[in-house]
């Protein structure tokens, strides 16, 4: 304790590294099976309670670790387009984003302005990636994760640090207010849907050698699914490894078996010269496309401007251009019922849930990643997502993530 008070600067790294672990904890809780409202709940409310009272040094710091704890994983898929020595890069990269992000709160000292500023930045998306949303630590707490439940529980907490005497009495009062009063129910429709999961490491997934075992899986799975009696069967992102509509082999044989079941996979499309990451819906012999809305930030698209684009795409992505999106999501229609399509990243993105879809079928490649706590930080993202706009979701990933997420 006398080397930490000689030197005050180890006793603000533990309290950022408290703060960030605090902020993060639930994430990890999720990753290894340990999850409980109780402490979800604690460590949610203390993370907020700490950004909104400590000096300045502390919350840099502290913003720094939390971009370090949620998203270390970020840097994985570089070396899958040969600059590998990039990944430490991107991860001490996106701690010095969120440290800056975070470190707006460092520009006053005022716990009800602190508290303003930080359901302020519940609305910013850093380089239009949405992940850090502010309400999700609550997801799986005793809280509720609308913004105006949000906003009450900085609230309570500014109420708590700032006023004396019976007024400090609204605290909780503010709190209860601010409760999870919903209850998620598990309607599913009456559809025998199979979600395939797949595990092809990305170093393979692409490779020409490997083509003919992977789609010999996804037609086993077809068949599997069928001589089972289910209605529909999805399997995940790019569970063809080609633009399949260049593959009209391909095409019959999934049209062939699309009499007897109706069949969503993953796979690229080609264009008037683009590319296109899409679902295909296989129906009664007939082919639907559904082309991917958001597009993922510094994954299928650069949002810098163009003549920086253009570099960053010819020195870390091999020339490769963006990938085109669609302007609006897209609906299948399976045995009457309506289902929202939506591919990886589109399943965690709050414009993919306009009109409050009943039912969502989501496909993701989470093999660019792994091994990681990305495919959990994704399940808890769709939850909130789930929760907030009431939708069921029917998720088939490739590497971890496959099941159903309400």
């Amino acid at each position: 304790m006398k080397f930490i008070q000689k030197y005050p600067i180890l006793n603000d790294l533990l309290l950022a590294i408290i703060i960030a672990i605090n902020f993060s904890s639930f994430i990890y809780f999720e990753h290894y099976g340990l999850t409980c409202k109780i402490i979800n709940t604690i460590t949610a409310l203390t993370a907020y309670t700490l950004l909104l009272h400590v000096k300045p040094r502390v919350i840099l710091i502290s913003g720094f670790f939390i971009g370090l704890l949620w998203f270390y994983w970020i840097g994985y898929s570089f070396k899958y387009y040969n600059v590998g020595y990039m990944t430490p890069i991107v991860t001490i990269g996106f701690g010095f984003v969120y440290m800056l992000f975070f470190g707006v709160l460092a520009l006053t000292q005022k716990v009800w302005l602190r508290a303003v500023l930080l359901f302020s930045l519940s609305f910013i998306e850093p380089f239009d990636f949405n992940w850090m949303v502010m309400e999700l630590p609550f997801v799986d707490s005793y809280f509720g994760i609308q913004k105006w439940q949000f906003a009450l529980i900085l609230t309570a907490i500014s109420v708590l640090l700032t006023c004396k005497g019976k007024i400090k009495l609204f605290a909780p009062l503010i709190l209860l207010a601010s409760l999870n009063y919903s209850t998620y129910q598990k309607t599913v429709p009456d559809i025998k849907i199979k979600l395939v999961s797949m595990d092809i490491p990305q170093e393979l997934k692409w490779k020409p050698y490997m083509q003919t075992e992977i789609n010999s899986f996804n037609f086993k799975a077809i068949d599997s699914a069928i001589k089972e009696g289910y209605d529909v069967v999805v399997l995940p992102e790019s569970a063809f490894a080609l633009f399949l509509n260049t593959r009209p082999d391909l095409l019959e044989i999934l049209k062939e078996k699309s009499m007897k079941i109706d069949i969503l996979t993953g796979a690229l499309y080609y264009e008037n010269h683009n590319n296109y990451n899409v679902t295909y819906f296989f129906q009664k012999a007939q082919s639907h496309i559904a082309k991917k809305m958001t597009l993922v930030p510094f994954g299928e698209y650069i949002p810098l401007p163009k003549f920086i684009r253009e570099y960053v795409n010819d020195t870390f992505f091999d020339g490769a251009s963006d990938y085109i999106s669609a302007d609006s999501p897209t609906d299948f229609d399976i045995k009457g019922v309506k289902f929202r399509n939506a591919v990886c990243y589109e399943a965690t993105c709050d414009e993919l849930y306009k009109g409050n879809p009943k039912y969502m079928i989501a496909i993701s490649n989470n093999a660019w990643f792994m091994p990681s706590i990305e495919p959990t930080l994704q399940k808890l993202l769709m939850r909130y997502f789930a929760r907030k706009h009431g939708t069921i979701i029917f998720h088939s990933a490739n590497a971890a993530g496959t099941g159903i997420v309400y």
